[in-house]
């Protein structure tokens, strides 16, 4: 490339990225960006461009209106580009074909914007190119495995899971790598900020975002259940009686309760490792301590909502912490954020709430 071209590529990069992590990415991520805003400045762009890849990689994983098949070939595709695979014309003109069949204008233009996006990656430093890569290969297999192990939504079949490995091992590859990767993207960019081993780090901010999967799988189940997945494995739904098919009886949000309840006990768990992660992070670092309190806040509310929830499977009552809540919880965390104490008090009382219901 002459270099004109590279002065002309990299003006264009330096032009979209404020777009695509800014505008763009606030209006696809909704909670998520507030996140965003508060993380530390050299944080934040691998980490905002990690998630605008993986949720237009997800966006194309849940086009209905595409062939379960075609869709996991544009996945594998797109994975390979980000991985540094030449620019293909045929992949982008599928890639415009789907964008077109977006109902959502955000998604349409997050999809159309994908080559800037690459491009930006691609002005990164070999470091965070290279874990931003690894992040956003892990989230598709994720997605594969969805492609892969469940029907086609409209085939008006459900499966579920079969073991608690099985479970895990998902939850990991579409949430519980992310904390891995956020832990990565710390030391990498805030050295010596963590006093604790990488290790034990990383294996807390695994369990972390696992917890936030928990919350969700829990959540939408009743939405899952009705384009054909059930992500509580068989082993689960077999210590109540129950079968996949039972959970969408008039009466499964009753018959199926102690399944809520093992799954929220297993969820709690992995929120105890969730709250020694933050608490790990110095109290002067206020920025990062509140971008990992927030979403545990945020789900110990749901995971509340959900045990008093009596129709936890019915789609139309999904149990959900509303907007006005989630700027009640910001304001709470403010005053408490920089106390060890204050943090672990509102920890234990959201705990016990939950627990003297199970």
């Amino acid at each position: 490339m002459r270099g004109a071209d590279v002065h002309l590529t990299q003006a264009m990069t330096d032009q979209a990225r404020p777009y695509l992590l800014g505008p763009l990415l606030k209006s696809v991520s909704r909670s998520f960006y507030l996140t965003m805003r508060i993380l530390p400045a050299g944080m934040r762009d691998p980490i905002g461009l990690a998630y605008l890849l993986a949720r237009a990689a997800d966006t194309i994983a849940d086009t209905s209106l595409v062939a379960p098949g075609r869709r996991l070939e544009l996945l594998l595709s797109l994975r390979a580009r980000v991985n540094g695979a030449p620019d293909d014309t045929a992949l982008d003109t599928a890639m415009n074909d789907v964008a077109r069949q977006q109902t959502q204008p955000d998604e349409k233009v997050l999809l159309e914007s994908l080559p800037a996006a690459l491009a930006v990656l691609s002005s990164f430093d070999d470091a965070d190119r290279q874990a931003v890569r690894e992040i956003v290969t892990t989230l598709t297999q994720g997605m594969e495995f969805d492609l892969r192990t469940f029907p086609d939504e409209t085939s008006g079949q459900v499966v579920a899971l079969r073991e608690f490995d099985e479970m895990d091992r998902y939850t990991y590859l579409v949430a519980g790598c992310v904390g891995e990767f956020w832990t990565k993207m710390t030391y990498a960019h805030m050295p010596g900020t963590l006093a604790a081993e990488p290790a034990t780090m990383a294996a807390r901010g695994i369990r972390f975002g696992k917890a936030l999967q928990m919350v969700n799988i829990l959540r939408d189940c009743g939405k899952d259940l009705r384009i054909g997945r059930c992500y509580l494995p068989d082993a689960l739904l077999g210590r109540y009686g129950l079968t996949v098919h039972d959970l969408l009886a008039p009466d499964a949000s009753m018959r199926a309760r102690g399944v809520l309840l093992d799954a929220t006990r297993m969820t709690l768990d992995h929120f105890r490792d969730a709250i020694a992660y933050t608490l790990a992070i110095p109290a002067f670092s206020a920025r990062l301590r509140l971008a990992c309190l927030w979403p545990i806040m945020i789900g110990m509310e749901t995971l509340a909502l959900l045990i008093d929830n009596e129709h936890w499977l019915d789609p139309q009552r999904v149990s959900k912490v509303k907007r006005g809540d989630v700027y009640r919880i910001m304001a709470l965390s403010m005053p408490m954020v920089a106390s060890d104490a204050l943090v672990k008090r509102w920890f234990e009382r959201m705990l016990a709430r939950i627990e003297a219901r199970l």
